[in-house]
């Protein structure tokens, strides 16, 4: 059996404030999907504005949290094709 992977952000989830999250959908510019990731900008008291990301068919379902470290390379590997499937 797997070990769950560690939620290095559970000292900050609990006080990120979401209600007042202005969700921006990423979908390709004039086409409008059912099912997107949306992501947030969202200050903390610590003074870093983190990253929130979820899926838009589950508003309140997980939301993923990043630094801007880690939003930054995220942003660039996806840009790389990082996440791109093989061709078959």
């Amino acid at each position: 059996m797997s070990e769950q992977p560690a939620d290095d952000k559970a000292h900050i989830r609990h006080h990120l404030d979401f209600t007042e999250a202005e969700w921006i959908r990423a979908e390709p510019e004039g086409v409008t999907l059912d099912e997107v990731v949306e992501y947030a900008f969202v200050p903390h008291t610590d003074g870093v504005t983190y990253v929130a990301m979820r899926k838009s068919t589950e508003p309140d379902g997980t939301v993923l949290v990043f630094t801007p470290s880690e939003w930054e390379a995220f942003v660039l590997g996806v840009r790389d094709g990082e996440f791109e499937l093989p061709e078959a």
